[in-house]
This record gives structure tokens, sequence and C-alpha cells, in this order.
């Protein structure tokens, strides 16, 4: 006798995200660790030597934590007013921060000595980074400036002023010493090039910019404004790559991740996204109780930090891979060896059957019970925790013409249930071309037995008319909405330059012309 089949309910399951290498490589990283600091987080700094400390900037200090244990271990607090933006020199030993003071500070991170202020700015000075020789300081402030400072002489020597409004953002170029990118309120950004004390090189992002970010390469760079960011190439005269709208509120921040193959943005939006350097694809996200305000990642990718506007700092940490440990030894006891020296080895190994438990609403179908089976499937936990298998027998009651039976004769609970069922999932995209069947075969079931009806049945009629009404308005509007975009698009393609062809292709057209005009004269 052959099995009997079940009711397909694959057919309607949720899929699932993609399982893709990269979300593998990112979901490796333990529970998120809370901290909350005093102020919103302006900026976070990974040192670039092990063990790679993070230096948190916020409201009066520097802080700098272990990443292993999430304690303070250095709390540089030689501010009077708002720190901005502490980084690292590529060595881990200095550390240089801006401030509301108009000032940079240079901090033995060590020791937490101040060894050099460098004054000459007349604005708060929002971001500070050491060049890549390490011997000079790049500030960007408020006063519209940027300035070069050289560290032994504490002296200012270089500055640009090709902005009209506030620079919150900066960036010094990875390969070169002279290279620096600005991004201001007034929507531009510029590179330098310190040895000609010119900017070289302009382009519009269109919104009040946040953060710029060098590739690796150093040809290449990001700019984050608004909800978008833009590829630049730089060695192409600024031409612009690719537009990156992966967030709906403003972009923060961004960072460079997995030795330049990924790129980090942060956003207002609660949402860190990680991209491909590539293509410029997402390939995973994040998300955080708040507004992301700054992130931050260790150069092997072990520790990843985002800053928050509630002074939350959420501190995450790859999981080691359990490392296989070796067997332990079996413990022989050699008091009794050699006594089953000649134990007799089992030859066949017999399978123990596993009875297959077959559900309710398929052992009545086995029995051709419909009303009972789509009684089964009606109760609430299967309703509310798996909606697919209910869905999945109305479509076999379809099937073997059965729902018309199943859904004839019921009383007032049972029939309100299922028009509950009804009118929660007949707008789901998964569901809907079946539930449609089923409303229409229950209202010609129902159609002369309205009046019979309880109460709450007919209350439950009244919503499904009202729902399917929506769903048909929507439809409606969605399919105007469609119209107008294929006459938009159609209007860019009529206006879009007509290929070029071939000479002898516009020589045949041009003699068929003149065929023609010779014919009607």
């Amino acid at each position: 006798m052959a099995s009997f089949k079940k009711i397909n309910t694959k057919v309607f399951a949720r899929t699932g995200p993609e399982l893709t290498p990269d979300s593998i490589y990112w979901k490796k990283y333990s529970a998120p660790v809370l901290v909350k600091e005093f102020g919103a987080i302006d900026y976070i700094d990974f040192s670039p030597v092990e063990p790679h400390y993070f230096a948190v900037t916020c409201s009066v200090r520097v802080q700098v934590y272990n990443p292993i244990t999430k304690l303070v271990t250095k709390n540089l607090s030689r501010f009077k007013e708002s720190a901005y933006g502490g980084s690292f020199r590529s060595d881990g030993k200095l550390l240089c921060a801006g401030g509301e003071e108009s000032v940079i500070r240079l901090f033995d991170v060590n020791t937490k000595s101040l060894l050099r202020i460098f004054s000459g700015h007349k604005a708060s000075v929002h971001r500070t980074f050491f060049t890549a020789d390490n011997l000079h300081i790049a500030s960007f402030s408020d006063d519209k400036t940027v300035a070069i400072w050289d560290i032994p002489n504490e002296k200012q020597i270089k500055s640009f002023s090709e902005h009209s409004d506030y620079i919150r953002a900066g960036a010094v170029s990875p390969i070169s010493t002279d290279i620096l990118l600005s991004g201001g309120y007034d929507k531009h950004i510029h590179m330098y090039d310190a040895r000609t004390d010119k900017k070289i090189l302009s382009v519009s992002h269109e919104a009040p910019v946040e953060s710029l970010l060098f590739l690796p390469s150093g040809g290449i760079f990001l700019s984050a404004g608004g909800t978008d960011i833009k590829v630049w190439d730089a060695l192409a005269g600024g031409r612009l790559l690719a537009k990156i709208t992966q967030h709906h509120k403003t972009v923060t921040c961004l960072k460079i991740a997995s030795n330049g193959r990924r790129i980090l943005s942060g956003s207002l939006d609660r949402h860190v996204k990680i991209y491909d350097s590539g293509t410029y694809k997402t390939v995973h996200s994040l998300d955080y109780p708040n507004a992301v305000l700054s992130i931050g990642i260790s150069s092997n990718d072990e520790t990843i930090v985002a800053g928050m506007v509630d002074g939350l700092i959420s501190v995450r940490r790859r999981e080691e891979d359990v490392k296989t440990e070796k067997p332990q030894r079996k413990k022989v006891s050699y008091r009794h060896s050699g006594k089953n020296i000649h134990t007799p080895q089992v030859d066949i190994v017999v399978q123990e059957e596993m009875k297959e438990i077959m559900s309710r609403h398929d052992t009545c179908l086995r029995k051709f019970q419909y009303s009972k089976a789509l009684d089964s499937v009606m109760i609430t936990y299967v309703v509310s925790k798996a909606p697919h298998v209910t869905v999945a027998l109305m479509q076999e009651l379809i099937r073997r013409q059965g729902l018309k039976q199943a859904l004839s004769g019921r009383d007032g609970k049972s029939l309100g249930s299922i028009l509950k069922f009804l009118n929660k999932y007949i707008g789901s995209v998964r569901f809907g071309r079946v539930l449609l069947h089923v409303a229409d075969v229950l209202m010609d079931v129902y159609e002369d037995k309205l009046d019979e009806l309880a109460a709450e049945p007919r209350k439950m009629f009244s919503l499904l008319a009202a729902k399917l009404e929506e769903e048909e308005n929507l439809i409606l509007a969605l399919s105007e909405l469609q119209g107008k975009l294929h006459m938009i698009l159609s209007a860019a393609e009529s206006t879009l330059p007509a290929p070029v062809k071939d000479t002898q292709t516009l020589e045949a057209s041009s003699a068929a012309q003149k065929n023609i005009i010779l014919s009607v004269a």
C-alpha cells in the first residue's frame, strides 16, 4: 500500500535571508556590550597596533578603552570644553584631538602627557588626523579653513580657505603625505596638494558633507552626506563612480574594514551597513538601539564599536571558533586484561525503524473528513505561528474540490475564526491568491443565509468587504503609478540620441529617401 502524501506547506513558507559568506562572517560577533558615556559619542578610532585599544571622544575628554575588558585604561581629560575627533598615529603612541577651544592637542597615550598645543584656528576644530609621514597633523575647523601643522616646531605651515561654511569632514591620503580632502556644510568637497598650496580638485556632494574616506589605493574616495554615499575617482578628475543609497536618514560616518575589502557606514536610521569595496553592494547590516554617530573597527575585524547619540557605546567582539580539542585517552584498567579477547563481533546492525507521526489534518484528509481537517488548522497556535499550514490545507481542499463541503454548515464561532483569518492574511503576497478563492466560495455558501447568522460573523463579513475594497483601491493606485512610470520611461528613451550608423547604412538610407522624393514628384 502506497504511503499517504502529506500536504505541501513549503510552498507558502516565508523565505529567509540568503546565506552568504559575508552574512556568516559578520554574524560571528558576540552579543553587544553596552557602555554608557556622558553626551553624544563624537568619534571612535582604533589604535593600529595590538592590542588595538580604541579611543572614544565624548564630552570634555578622550577615553581609551581595552576592547577585551571593555574598561577605560587611559583618560585624557585636559579639555575645558567639548573635545572632537580624537585619532591615533599609525604607531599607536600619540593621539591628537580638536575641540571647542579652537586648538589641537597632542597627547602621549602611554603617559597621558599633553605634549603640544597647536593654536591658530578661530573656531572649533571637529576633525584632526596625522599625515602619512607621522610628522604633521591636518585639522578641519568651523572657521572654514584647513590647516597643516608641523609637530616638532608646533607651528602652522599650510592653510587653505576654500569653503564657505563649516568644515565637519576631512581625510588624509594613505599613500601621500601632501594630499588632503575636506568636506563642508557648503556641500563641496575639495582636494589639496600641500606641495603647490593649491586646490587641485573640487566636486559637489549636493548635501552637507558629514564624513570622508580614502580607499587604501588613494585614488578613490567616498563622501557621506544626507542619505547618500558617493564614490569619486580622484585620478579621473573627480568622476562619480557610484552612488550608494541604502540609508533612509543622514549618513554620519564611514570606515574601512577587512584590509580595504569592505566599507562600513553608520547612520541616524540606527543601522550600520557593510558594502563590498569592489561592487559597492550591501553585503550585511547591523542594527543598533539608537542613532549611530560614529563607528570604529579594528584592523583585524576582531572588534567593532558604534557610538550613539544618547552616549551609549556598543562593543562587539568576534567569537573565536571552537578549537578542536585532542581526544582524551580512554582510561583502561589492566587488572582484567585479556579477559574479553574473544568477544564475538556483531556482523549485522538492525536499524531501529522510526515510526512517522502524521499530523491531525493529514489524518483527517486521509479519511476524507474535510471539515475536521479545516478545524484542526484553525486553532489559535497554528493560525498565529504557522499560517502557511492553514493556507496549504485550503489549497489542498481546493485541489480536491472539497472546500465547499468543508465550509458548509458551520456555527457562528467556527465561521468567525475563518473570517478572522481571511481578514488578517488576505492582503499577504504569499496567501492572497488562495484566500481570494476561499472568500469567493465562502460568499457563495452563505450568501442566502447572512440574515440567519449571528452578529459576530455578519460583522466579520462587513470587515472582509471593506478589506477587499481597500485592496482593490490599492491595486488601482499601483496600476496608475505603473502607467505613469511607463510614460516617463518612454519619454526618457525617446530623448536619447539615436545610435550612430555605419557609412553604408547611411548611404543606403539617403538613396532610399531620394527615390521616395522622386516618385512623389
